[in-house]
């Protein structure tokens, strides 16, 4: 359940989240599963769940983090990251 005004912002949607959750938990909770540019040729996503894959870095206010260790917080700005490779 989540609480009752608390959202962060995911490439400018609110997206609500419950107490002690991710990002990563919120997101996929809102049917967003993937994140943005991955390792490689891979889409970012929520895979490990415990930070060793690097998998769902995000940007976070303007700083690189996994989303799968992140708690969410009401106002975060959370965006993807565009692949700089083409």
């Amino acid at each position: 359940m989540t609480s009752a005004g608390q959202t962060f912002l995911f490439d400018g949607m609110a997206i609500p989240f419950a107490s002690n959750e991710t990002i990563a938990m919120a997101l996929d909770r809102a049917g967003i599963r993937t994140f943005g540019s991955g390792q490689g040729s891979s889409a970012g996503r929520y895979f490990c769940g415990i930070g060793a894959c690097q998998a769902c870095i995000v940007s976070v206010d303007g700083t690189r983090m996994e989303a799968c260790l992140t708690p969410a917080r009401k106002g975060l700005q959370v965006a993807r990251i565009a692949s700089v490779l083409p």
